[in-house]
């Protein structure tokens, strides 16, 4: 079979390798495919993009210093540039699980706009002689500050997508509220019967707990807006050009369109320090706490249809069962659920990594940075489908939800003021006795007349503060 494959010769100061000959790698991503078989996933698009933007800054940046001969230079950026467009994706092809720091994905990352920049001036692959993947493509850099910064663009860029997917189930969520502010139910505290309430005010609620996330993820992204592009090999800039630092941002800016990306205050703390990053997976483990609370709740209030509490109604999405007939499942719930908790797993690996760091670099990035971009990816889809296939569809059964509000032996509760809390205690104790309603034996008793009970359990009334008179 290898004879039939056609191959070139590449050296490294290990000797040397044969590498594919229409590969755009090289030898240094040869070694990295055979030392680490593990997973069999490629990095996301996103840090595959958020580096080939930081070698084109970092082209740019050596040009204006006179550091990088401008042909050479330019050819880097074309080759950049298709690679932000989407092409050569295919190229990268290091496990997530590698060496430590990355060293293995930026030189995959070297490597790939290398040959690609070499074809550009027609030449041949592998004839680094006209662009060297060190020399050249890694100029001013070291794995140790591009990976970290290539890390930071990428997580920003889907935190960004996911806050939009946020925004929008926030948006379903208040509707709903307003759709359904008129439907009284019975609440429920330690899955027993409470107090009324409208059902438009638990969906108001869940709306406003993911408008809080949102605010937690995005005070949380404000800290990987600070880069440490220029620290290099140790947070000392050593081998870069007094301007590179202020061009390298500059470009970055104008690049990625996040105008907020500032250079570090401390360039060895943003090479060393994993906080920001540990920080955000903290936001989105919060977020995993708030989603798996309402989806449950989704389930709960949307359980039966015969023997649950079926007050809502979950758009049905597809059949529930392979031999129960008819049968149909709160699957969007169910996907959120577990989606969360994939997510609270990866900041639990985050968290390990971020610690793991010693003196000068934490060589866990290429962990850290596949969990909290897998969480962002994952969450930004789950929620969209959530939001588009379940809250959008929800419709409510009012008369269920007024049956069971009537039935509520929390009722009692609203008695408090006018018959006290003994009385009261009393009704509700015969109401799960017999059966009967609480209005049923307030009235049958002769505790309260006809109109007083009316006037003390008008439904609205009973769902917001109001002034009480007892007699």
């Amino acid at each position: 079979m290898k004879e039939l494959l056609k191959f070139r010769k590449e050296k490294d100061p290990l000797g040397e390798k044969e590498v594919p000959i229409d590969a755009y790698y090289g030898i240094q991503t040869v070694r990295a495919i055979e030392n680490f078989p593990i997973s069999g996933i490629p990095p996301k698009k996103e840090f595959i993009i958020a580096t080939a933007m930081i070698k084109k800054a970092a082209a740019i940046a050596n040009m204006a210093t006179g550091s990088l001969n401008k042909n050479i230079g330019k050819a880097i950026v074309r080759a950049a540039d298709e690679i932000i467009q989407g092409r050569l994706h295919k190229e990268f092809v290091v496990d997530v699980y590698q060496a430590g720091a990355g060293t293995s994905h930026n030189m995959n990352a070297n490597e790939v706009i290398a040959n690609r920049a070499i074809e550009t001036l027609r030449g041949r692959k592998g004839d680094y002689t006209l662009v060297h993947p060190n020399d050249q493509v890694n100029m001013s850099q070291s794995t140790n500050d591009i990976v970290p910064s290539s890390m930071r663009i990428a997580s920003l860029f889907l935190t960004s997508q996911l806050i939009t997917e946020l925004k929008a189930l926030e948006k379903a969520l208040s509707g709903k509220a307003k759709e359904f502010d008129g439907i009284i139910k019975s609440a429920r505290t330690h899955l027993q019967d409470a107090v009324p309430i409208r059902l438009g005010q638990e969906f108001h609620a869940y709306g406003k707990s993911i408008s809080k996330a949102i605010k937690r993820i995005e005070r949380a992204a404000e800290g990987l807006q600070e880069l440490g592009v220029g620290a290099t090999a140790a947070g000392t800039g050593i081998n870069t050009h007094p301007a590179y630092r202020k061009n390298v941002i500059k470009a970055l800016r104008d690049i990625t369109k996040i105008k907020d990306l500032r250079p570090a205050e401390d360039m060895l703390e943003a090479i060393n320090s994993m906080a920001d990053f540990a920080n955000l997976s903290a936001a989105l483990r919060g977020l995993a706490i708030e989603l798996i609370r309402i989806a449950n709740d989704m389930r709960l209030l949307s359980s039966g249809p015969r023997t649950g509490f079926a007050e809502l109604l979950l758009p049905a999405v597809q059949p529930g069962s392979s031999i129960m007939p008819g049968k149909v499942n709160p699957v969007m719930a169910e996907m959120l659920n577990m989606v969360s908790f994939q997510v609270i797993g990866n900041d639990l690996t985050i968290a390990m990594a971020a610690q793991a760091g010693q003196l000068e670099l934490n060589v866990m990035m290429p962990v850290i940075n596949y969990n909290l971009l897998q969480s962002l990816e994952i969450f930004r889809n789950a929620v969209r489908v959530f939001t588009e296939r379940c809250i959008k569809g929800i419709k409510a059964d009012r008369a269920r939800c007024k049956e069971l509000a009537e039935k509520s032996v929390g009722l009692a509760t609203v008695l408090n003021p006018f018959i006290g809390y003994e009385k009261a205690a009393a009704v509700a104790k015969e109401a799960v006795a017999t059966g009967k309603t609480i209005r049923e034996i307030v009235l049958a008793k002769g505790i309260l007349s006809k109109k007083e009970i009316d006037k003390i359990l008008d439904p609205m009334a009973m769902t917001r503060p109001r002034v009480i008179r007892k007699k």
